[in-house]
């Protein structure tokens, strides 16, 4: 797992926060940014590989792993995708890298989409996996389907201390079934990844990841608005990629329709053999992939 890859600890912009990794391989920049519950462990399965024709930059988002958890503003906007996406390209520009390609799922690619928005120059080709855009995802709540699949966009969202006082104590049981079993497409994490998570499921962690969907349904839904009703698209090469078995599959709308009033240049969209999470559940296909699309030349 990450061999080869060395552990960095970066200083952001913001004084708060520092942000905690893994570096490694060699060849052009490649940022790796992971989703909710996780941490950046969960490239594992895939990162060495990436490596062999990659510089692979993996970090843990601000409130999730072992990068900084600050208490969240009132306005949330510490822990929004362009609060995060700022910290990222802070995490690229220590190394050195002044463009470099990206992928990221879930939480980490409605990251990567902001980061591409507010860095289009920084930035050579994205992947977003199992993802549509935040204003697609709350249209799609009038579907009871996906509301359950998705409960906790809106339980995490509820005010300071709501989400937080319930979780206390129930941090093993959330992450077991939030990864093994609730909702569409889960499944594929061994033992030892489950005790991984449930370990920085901490306090200060759960009101992080709060934060991070306070934030989405508040100011990144916001921004995200204005950037669709201005015309604004993400104009370099993309791919999507989604599990065929995960809430993906479920939406009224299919995923290239709904990220086609968002991208200039959707190049490749493709479904994996897999539910939510395609470098646990289908390591092989979600490598491939990517290997193939950032080689590619531009």
């Amino acid at each position: 797992m990450f061999d080869g890859f060395e552990k960095f600890e970066v200083q952001t912009s913001d004084p708060e926060v520092k942000i905690v990794g893994r570096r490694g391989g060699k060849g052009p920049p490649l940022l790796l940014l992971h989703g909710n519950p996780l941490s950046h462990r969960s490239w594992a399965n895939v990162a060495n590989k990436l490596a062999q024709h990659f510089t692979v930059v993996a970090g843990d988002l601000r409130g999730y792993g072992e990068s900084s958890k600050p208490r969240g503003y009132t306005d949330h906007s510490n822990y929004s995708f362009r609060r995060m996406a700022q910290d990222h390209v802070d995490v690229m520009a220590y190394f050195g890298y002044i463009k470099f390609f990206l992928a990221g799922h879930d939480r980490g690619g409605r990251t990567a989409l902001r980061l591409a928005y507010d860095h289009p120059e920084k930035v050579s080709k994205t992947v977003f996996l199992d993802i549509v855009p935040t204003p697609v995802v709350w249209e799609e709540m009038s579907n009871m389907e996906v509301t359950l699949s998705l409960y906790h966009w809106t339980f995490m969202a509820q005010p300071v201390g709501f989400p937080e006082t319930l979780m206390k104590g129930n941090e093993a049981f959330y992450i077991r079934t939030k990864l093994l079993s609730q909702g569409h497409g889960k499944g594929g994490f061994s033992e030892e990844e489950i005790a991984h998570y449930i370990s920085l499921c901490t306090p200060e962690n759960i009101h992080g990841v709060c934060e991070d969907y306070r934030a989405g349904a508040t100011i990144d839904l916001q921004m995200d608005l204005e950037d669709k009703r201005a015309g604004r698209k993400i104009k370099c090469p993309v791919m999507l990629l989604w599990g065929e078995r995960s809430h993906m599959s479920h939406q009224r709308l299919g995923p290239v329709e709904a990220w086609e009033p968002y991208l200039a240049n959707m190049t490749r969209a493709r479904a994996l053999p897999c539910g939510h999470y395609p470098s646990e559940q289908a390591p092989e296909e979600t490598y491939a992939e990517m290997r193939d699309f950032f080689i590619d030349a531009e």
